[in-house]
């Protein structure tokens, strides 16, 4: 090559393709590794997950805006909707929140007249969020058109390899969560 300097600019992991540009010339040459360079299954698996899950959010995210809604926001108002009112400590591990997210989340929520907000007369630090009706009358739709997109996503896909998604999903979650759990023991000890 020889015309100024080279830089790597794109790396794309699920094959491990570098990409290399001369700035000068504004050529690109493409180097494909070795198939045995290729990562290991398990990693290729992930990263193909990964990449689902960001079309799928790419996809859906954008409904939940036009709402001003963002992700946190709509985790809340769902659970509200399907589980009733709770204490503001019991959201957060329902919705896979901190406690300072679910704060943020409940107060913008609780701005826009979507959510109340209750003191415990025991306990003034308790405080119990339910869905209001106007945020009842804005979330069941918004709900309903969501829950639309995801079973259009999936239309292509059979109810034998839906099953077969969520049982190889739910085996990785639980050894995942078994392994965390391991380690967490053994940096306790």
């Amino acid at each position: 090559m020889g015309h100024g300097s080279l830089r790597i600019y794109f790396i794309d992991l699920i094959y491990i393709d570098i990409d290399i540009y001369d700035v000068d010339y504004n050529q690109g040459i493409h180097i494909f590794m070795e198939e045995r360079k290729r990562p290991p299954e398990a990693l290729h698996a992930w990263l193909i997950m990964l990449k689902a899950w960001r079309s799928m959010s790419g996809y859906l995210l954008p409904s939940l805006l036009e709402e001003g809604l963002g992700e946190s926001d709509f985790r809340v108002l769902e659970v509200l909707l399907h589980k009733g009112p709770m204490p503001v400590n019991a959201i957060g591990p329902k919705v896979h929140l901190n406690p300072g997210s679910v704060s943020v989340a409940v107060d913008r929520l609780y701005k826009k007249g979507f959510v109340s907000r209750v003191e415990c007369s025991e306990d003034r630090r308790v405080r119990t969020v339910s869905l209001t009706e106007k945020g009842r009358q804005m979330f069941v739709p918004l709900f309903r058109r969501h829950t639309a997109l995801i079973k259009r996503a999936f239309q292509n896909v059979s109810l034998e390899e839906l099953q077969q998604l969520e049982l190889v999903l739910k085996k990785i979650g639980k050894r995942a969560e078994s392994l965390a759990e391991e380690e967490g023991r053994s940096q306790q000890a």
